[in-house]
């Protein structure tokens, strides 16, 4: 498989050189390892999951650490977090020395908890998503971000159920006692049909016969495990009662649609899901630039009680918010960009920037837009910030 550079590499150098310690979350199959191994060739890389290096860390972690070469790659840590002491013991030992100890994980809040109470002050932690349209033009609504994926396409369905079958027997298992995989794999599969809509955990519930306790704890493995993005509302003193629930996508869209059976380009106009999925593209897309650029993750989305509804808002300079709507159309009309217009004037504290989204191509012929709205096409996303 042909290396794609990523936006993200400057960053994990400029950490090496200033950090004893890096540590480097994401989803699985995102290229963590990939990349840490090919910006480091000469490392030592040792993989926890591997049932003798396990093994191993279970019996004597200290003796592991001290006869482990290094610099090295510590690879899928979490499922040891308990090396995070020794590794923090041995780094105060001999401070000055960086870059000693790359680190991944694909579990971003079990190994936060490790990192905040064992590595604060001595690591730098950066994240790591799937490839963005930025990074490579093969990224696309159908095929999504992920590096195996867009290095062979055709494979794609069978890629994405393998994923689901790992991620299912190592990440949730790990995570939470959940005794029917089977009950999860119908949420995945029903979260999928409520993209771009605002989380009602009750009506989730009632279809899988479970607890809404049930739902919020599976949905923070989902979000935690970097599968889905929960968009939370943009809050404001308007005057108005507001819709606090988030608004659901899922990180990667390929993955999303799978999950609704769309297995070709062809299929996604016709689809029902055609405009969330689009909404969800924009919304990853976005999520994808500020975390390569070391930005700080800052999506919102806004809905009132009258109805007032923007898909994006987003904090792009101090006093500044851009608007945004996901159009996944090639006509663009002026009746689009109402909301746009009333929220500025509702968020009259801020500088506002209007922005219709849409997939490119458009119909120059019929699209139109109202005066200070500008149309974007998704490959220009980044012009944004």
């Amino acid at each position: 498989m042909r290396f794609v550079p990523r936006l993200l590499q400057g960053e994990i150098k400029r950490a090496a050189r200033n950090f004893p310690a890096l540590i480097l979350t994401g989803p699985r199959r995102a290229g963590k390892t990939t990349l840490l191994r090919r910006l480091f060739p000469k490392t030592a890389y040792r993989l926890i999951e591997d049932p003798d290096i396990a093994s191993r860390v279970r019996a004597d972690p200290r003796s592991f650490l001290e006869q482990t070469p290094r610099p090295v790659i510590l690879d899928e840590i979490q499922n040891a977090p308990e090396l995070l002491n020794y590794v923090r013991t041995l780094i105060d030992k001999k401070p000055s020395l960086k870059g000693q100890w790359l680190i991944t994980g694909s579990q971003e809040a079990p190994l936060m908890r490790g990192v905040t109470e064992s590595m604060a002050g001595r690591a730098a932690v950066l994240q790591l998503l799937p490839l963005s349209r930025e990074e490579s033009p093969k990224v696309s609504l159908i095929s999504g971000g992920f590096p195996e994926v867009l290095s062979a396409k055709r494979n794609g369905s069978l890629w994405f159920r393998s994923y689901l079958q790992t991620y299912l027997e190592r990440d949730v298992r790990s995570m939470a006692a959940i005794r029917d995989l089977g009950t999860f794999r119908r949420f995945l599969s029903l979260l999928a049909s409520r993209i771009g809509q605002f989380v009602n955990r009750t009506s989730l519930a009632a279809p899988l016969g479970v607890s809404v306790p049930t739902v919020s704890s599976w949905l923070n493995i989902l979000e935690v495990t970097g599968q889905i993005i929960l968009v939370s509302p943009f809050f404001e003193n308007f005057g108005k009662r507001l819709v606090k629930s988030p608004k659901l996508y899922f990180l990667d869209s390929g993955l999303a649609c799978h999950l609704l059976g769309i297995d070709s380009p062809t299929l996604i106009p016709r689809s029902p899901f055609h405009g969330p999925l689009f909404e969800g593209f924009v919304a990853s897309e976005i999520v994808k630039a500020q975390v390569n650029r070391g930005l700080r993750r800052e999506l919102f989305c806004f809905r009132d009680q009258q109805g007032l509804e923007v898909d994006f808002v987003v904090p792009t300079a101090p006093g500044t918010l851009t608007l945004l709507e996901a159009k996944a159309t090639r006509t663009l009309r002026p009746e689009m960009t109402g909301a746009l217009d009333r929220l500025a004037k509702a968020v009259h504290r801020y500088r506002t920037k209007k922005v219709v989204v849409h997939p490119g191509g458009v119909d120059a012929a019929g699209s139109t837009l109202s005066p200070g709205v500008r149309a974007l096409p998704i490959d220009r996303i980044l012009e944004i910030f």
